[in-house]
Protein backbone atom coordinates (compact mmCIF):
# COMPACT_ATOMS: atom_id res chain seq x y z
CA UNK A 1 0.00 0.00 0.00
CA UNK A 2 2.98 2.33 0.30
CA UNK A 3 3.18 5.86 1.64
CA UNK A 4 -0.46 6.74 0.94
CA UNK A 5 -1.68 3.99 3.26
CA UNK A 6 0.32 5.48 6.13
CA UNK A 7 -1.94 8.55 6.02
CA UNK A 8 -5.11 6.57 6.80
CA UNK A 9 -6.39 7.30 10.30
CA UNK A 10 -9.91 5.96 9.81
CA UNK A 11 -11.93 4.10 7.21
CA UNK A 12 -14.87 6.26 6.22
CA UNK A 13 -15.46 4.67 2.81
CA UNK A 14 -18.80 2.84 2.78
CA UNK A 15 -19.22 0.07 3.78
CA UNK A 16 -17.26 0.16 7.05
CA UNK A 17 -17.30 -2.14 10.05
CA UNK A 18 -19.41 0.54 11.78
CA UNK A 19 -21.69 1.07 8.78
CA UNK A 20 -21.96 -2.20 6.84
CA UNK A 21 -25.08 -1.30 4.83
CA UNK A 22 -25.54 -2.11 1.20
CA UNK A 23 -26.15 0.52 -1.41
CA UNK A 24 -29.83 1.42 -1.41
CA UNK A 25 -31.67 4.62 -2.26
CA UNK A 26 -31.35 7.22 0.46
CA UNK A 27 -27.98 5.99 1.76
CA UNK A 28 -24.43 6.90 0.88
CA UNK A 29 -23.13 4.57 -1.83
CA UNK A 30 -19.95 4.35 -3.84
CA UNK A 31 -19.87 5.37 -7.45
CA UNK A 32 -19.92 2.18 -9.54
CA UNK A 33 -16.33 2.59 -10.73
CA UNK A 34 -13.45 5.06 -10.75
CA UNK A 35 -15.16 7.12 -13.49
CA UNK A 36 -17.14 9.64 -11.46
CA UNK A 37 -19.48 11.57 -13.74
CA UNK A 38 -21.18 14.84 -12.91
CA UNK A 39 -23.52 17.32 -14.52
CA UNK A 40 -24.22 20.92 -13.59
CA UNK A 41 -27.82 21.86 -14.23
CA UNK A 42 -27.82 24.62 -16.84
CA UNK A 43 -31.52 25.37 -17.20
CA UNK A 44 -34.75 25.65 -15.30
CA UNK A 45 -35.39 26.89 -11.80
CA UNK A 46 -32.53 24.92 -10.21
CA UNK A 47 -29.76 25.88 -12.64
CA UNK A 48 -26.36 26.84 -11.30
CA UNK A 49 -25.19 30.32 -12.14
CA UNK A 50 -21.82 30.76 -13.89
CA UNK A 51 -20.03 31.73 -10.67
CA UNK A 52 -21.26 28.58 -8.92
CA UNK A 53 -20.23 26.40 -11.86
CA UNK A 54 -16.75 27.88 -11.60
CA UNK A 55 -16.61 26.98 -7.87
CA UNK A 56 -17.59 23.37 -8.61
CA UNK A 57 -15.15 23.05 -11.51
CA UNK A 58 -12.25 24.53 -9.51
CA UNK A 59 -12.95 22.32 -6.49
CA UNK A 60 -13.12 19.14 -8.56
CA UNK A 61 -9.84 20.00 -10.25
CA UNK A 62 -7.94 21.00 -7.11
CA UNK A 63 -9.27 18.47 -4.60
CA UNK A 64 -10.00 15.32 -6.58
CA UNK A 65 -7.05 15.40 -9.02
CA UNK A 66 -4.71 13.67 -6.52
CA UNK A 67 -7.15 10.76 -6.24
CA UNK A 68 -7.63 7.76 -8.51
CA UNK A 69 -11.13 8.96 -9.42
CA UNK A 70 -11.50 10.09 -13.02
CA UNK A 71 -13.86 13.05 -12.84
CA UNK A 72 -15.84 13.56 -16.05
CA UNK A 73 -18.47 16.10 -17.01
CA UNK A 74 -21.65 14.56 -18.45
CA UNK A 75 -23.57 17.22 -20.39
CA UNK A 76 -26.60 14.96 -20.75
CA UNK A 77 -27.13 13.23 -17.39
CA UNK A 78 -28.65 9.77 -17.15
CA UNK A 79 -30.90 9.07 -14.18
CA UNK A 80 -31.02 5.27 -14.34
CA UNK A 81 -29.17 2.26 -15.70
CA UNK A 82 -25.53 1.28 -15.77
CA UNK A 83 -24.38 4.64 -17.16
CA UNK A 84 -26.23 6.69 -14.51
CA UNK A 85 -24.62 10.06 -13.79
CA UNK A 86 -23.04 10.01 -10.30
CA UNK A 87 -23.67 13.64 -9.30
CA UNK A 88 -26.02 16.27 -10.68
CA UNK A 89 -25.17 19.67 -9.23
CA UNK A 90 -28.24 21.82 -8.71
CA UNK A 91 -29.10 24.61 -6.33
CA UNK A 92 -31.28 22.28 -4.29
CA UNK A 93 -28.60 20.42 -2.29
CA UNK A 94 -27.04 22.94 0.10
CA UNK A 95 -25.98 25.13 -2.80
CA UNK A 96 -27.66 28.47 -2.39
CA UNK A 97 -26.55 29.75 -5.77
CA UNK A 98 -25.71 33.17 -7.12
CA UNK A 99 -22.14 33.06 -5.82
CA UNK A 100 -22.93 31.43 -2.46
CA UNK A 101 -21.75 27.98 -3.54
CA UNK A 102 -18.94 27.12 -1.14
CA UNK A 103 -16.18 24.93 -2.63
CA UNK A 104 -15.90 23.01 0.65
CA UNK A 105 -19.59 22.06 0.51
CA UNK A 106 -19.22 20.82 -3.05
CA UNK A 107 -16.11 18.85 -1.96
CA UNK A 108 -18.20 17.29 0.84
CA UNK A 109 -21.11 16.32 -1.42
CA UNK A 110 -18.78 14.85 -4.08
CA UNK A 111 -17.20 12.85 -1.26
CA UNK A 112 -20.58 11.30 -0.48
CA UNK A 113 -20.94 10.38 -4.17
CA UNK A 114 -17.59 8.60 -3.96
CA UNK A 115 -18.85 6.70 -0.91
CA UNK A 116 -17.40 8.70 1.97
CA UNK A 117 -19.16 8.90 5.32
CA UNK A 118 -19.03 11.27 8.29
CA UNK A 119 -16.70 10.46 11.19
CA UNK A 120 -19.29 8.77 13.41
CA UNK A 121 -19.89 6.14 10.72
CA UNK A 122 -16.18 5.57 10.12
CA UNK A 123 -14.07 2.82 11.64
CA UNK A 124 -12.67 3.61 14.04
CA UNK A 125 -15.23 6.34 14.62
CA UNK A 126 -13.99 9.90 14.79
CA UNK A 127 -15.78 12.97 16.15
CA UNK A 128 -17.83 14.63 13.41
CA UNK A 129 -15.61 17.71 13.52
CA UNK A 130 -12.23 15.88 13.48
CA UNK A 131 -9.98 17.81 11.08
CA UNK A 132 -8.54 14.55 9.70
CA UNK A 133 -11.88 14.06 7.93
CA UNK A 134 -11.04 16.98 5.64
CA UNK A 135 -14.11 18.28 3.82
CA UNK A 136 -16.12 15.30 5.15
CA UNK A 137 -16.55 16.87 8.60
CA UNK A 138 -20.23 17.22 9.41
CA UNK A 139 -20.50 21.01 9.90
CA UNK A 140 -18.38 24.06 9.15
CA UNK A 141 -16.84 22.25 6.22
CA UNK A 142 -13.11 22.22 5.62
CA UNK A 143 -11.85 23.31 2.24
CA UNK A 144 -9.84 20.26 1.26
CA UNK A 145 -9.96 16.47 1.11
CA UNK A 146 -6.94 15.83 3.29
CA UNK A 147 -4.57 12.85 3.16
CA UNK A 148 -6.92 10.40 4.94
CA UNK A 149 -9.69 10.93 2.39
CA UNK A 150 -7.30 10.75 -0.59
CA UNK A 151 -5.95 7.46 0.79
CA UNK A 152 -9.47 6.03 1.27
CA UNK A 153 -10.48 6.97 -2.28
CA UNK A 154 -7.28 5.64 -3.82
CA UNK A 155 -7.53 2.43 -1.81
CA UNK A 156 -11.02 1.87 -3.20
CA UNK A 157 -10.68 2.98 -6.80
Amino acid sequence: MGAAAAAVVTDNMVPTISTPHRCVKGRVCQTDNKDATYCMDSSGEFKLEAVDKSYVTAMLKSEYSPTDLVIKCDATPKFSGSAETDVVWQQVIRIRGNGNCDPSITCHEMGHAAGLLHGGSAYPALPSEDSRLGCMIAHGYSGDLGSNIVSNINGTY
